[in-house]
């Protein structure tokens, strides 16, 4: 496998909404690539389109137009069902609630994904293990969720994330309840994490900050989205 290939690669994507008579174009020929290693923000304001992105590169709703490749598969031609299942296992998700189970220890919370995707349980352990060296926490593998910082919960977020070995991690906002303390050790993480383990990522944000830590930086604007 060639490490620096393009993992998504979008190409004229447009999202329309119908509203009574009215078409409301919400974006507008999108084109976004981003390589292994690479860790890409996009910035805009409320109403921008960040949202509808975000759904559209999580396969959570189809573009109006356009192609959306992940690692050369036309994800938008696959079945729903197909569509799931890749999801969970090429995508990794970051959220800025974190979306822990508040009653659940470290572990599993991260051996969750591992048993949707079918992983063996001999299996898991190492893979979460690893995951959790990551991200410096695997001494906090036994602790229940609800009793770890904010920092820790959304390293812990991360950590999940990248269990499965996704081909791209997804971001959305998260730094937005931290701390700046908090907020950069997160950042350092997501670029040891796309230096070291070559994955993809892609951060919807509103913080400066977080976004000059970042490969590259896009401004999505009245559904156009343009460097940065």
């Amino acid at each position: 496998m060639n490490r620096d290939e393009l993992v998504i690669d979008i190409r004229h994507l447009t999202k329309d909404y119908v509203s009574g008579s009215e078409k409301i174009a919400v974006l507008k020929d999108i084109n976004l690539e981003v390589r292994r290693g690479e860790m890409v923000a996009i910035m805009g304001p409320s109403g921008s389109g960040k949202s509808t992105l975000l759904f559209i590169l999580g396969i959570f709703q189809p573009p109006s137009g356009g192609v959306y490749k992940v690692a050369g598969v036309d994800v938008m031609s696959l079945s729903r069902d197909a569509q799931a299942v890749f999801r969970r296992e090429k995508m990794g998700f970051v959220f800025q609630s974190c979306d822990l189970l508040e009653n659940s220890t470290v572990y599993e919370n991260l051996e969750l994904p591992l048993i949707y995707t079918g992983v063996k349980r001999r299996e898991r352990a190492d893979k979460i293990m690893e995951a959790l060296q990551r991200v410096n926490l695997e001494h906090r593998v036994r602790q229940p969720s609800n009793r770890l910082s904010g920092g820790e919960r959304q390293r812990v977020s991360i950590a999940r994330a990248l269990v499965n070995e996704p081909e791209f991690i997804l971001a959305d906002e998260p730094t937005g309840q931290l701390d700046k303390a908090n907020s950069e050790r997160v950042m350092d993480y997501f670029v040891k994490i796309t230096e070291e383990a070559r994955v993809a990522m892609v951060i919807v944000t509103h913080d400066a900050m977080t976004a000059e830590r970042c490969s590259r930086r896009s401004l999505l604007s009245e559904g156009v989205l343009k460097p940065y």
